[in-house]
C-alpha cells in the first residue's frame, strides 16, 4: 500500500467572510482557491509557499461552536519567536477572541496561547514546539 499524504482539513464555518478574514489576519494563510456559490460556496486558504500541500478548506453553513476551556481540540500554527505569543494573546484579549493565556509546557509542547476564530474553532500558536518556525 502506497502512504497518503495528508492534504487539508475542512471545516464548516459559520461566515466564511469572516472566517477567511480571521485566518488571513491571526494566522497569515493567503487565499489559494474558491468554488461555489450561496451555501455551497467554498474557501482554500494555505501558508504562503505551501499552497499545493495544504490547504484549509472552509465551507459555509456552519454553526457556531461552544468549546469549554479543558477542550484540547484545536488547531495548531507555529510561530518564530516566544515574543509572538504574548503578542497574539493580547490582541486576542483585547478581539474577545483569547481561549487560552500564555502557558509554558514541557517539551514537545512549549510556550503557547489559543484564540477563539469566528465559529467558534480553536486555534493554538506555538513556540517552541519541533515543527515549523521556532522549532526546537
Amino acid at each position: 500500500m502506497s502512504t497518503a499524504g495528508f492534504t487539508h482539513c475542512a471545516l464548516h464555518v459559520r461566515d466564511l467572510d469572516e472566517s477567511v478574514a480571521f485566518y488571513e489576519d491571526y494566522c497569515g494563510l493567503k487565499f489559494v482557491l474558491e468554488h461555489g456559490e450561496g451555501d455551497g460556496r467554498t474557501v482554500w486558504m494555505a501558508a504562503p509557499g505551501a499552497e499545493d500541500d495544504f490547504v484549509l478548506v472552509m465551507m459555509g453553513g456552519g454553526e457556531v461552536r461552544h468549546p469549554d476551556k479543558g477542550d484540547m481540540t484545536h488547531y495548531g500554527f507555529a510561530v518564530s519567536a516566544r515574543e509572538d505569543i504574548d503578542a497574539i494573546a493580547e490582541r486576542a484579549e483585547r478581539d474577545g477572541r483569547l481561549h487560552w493565556g500564555p502557558k509554558s509546557f514541557k517539551p514537545p509542547t512549549g510556550y503557547l496561547c489559543a484564540v477563539t476564530d469566528p465559529t467558534g474553532y480553536v486555534v493554538e500558536f506555538s513556540y517552541g514546539q519541533p515543527l515549523g518556525p521556532g522549532a526546537e
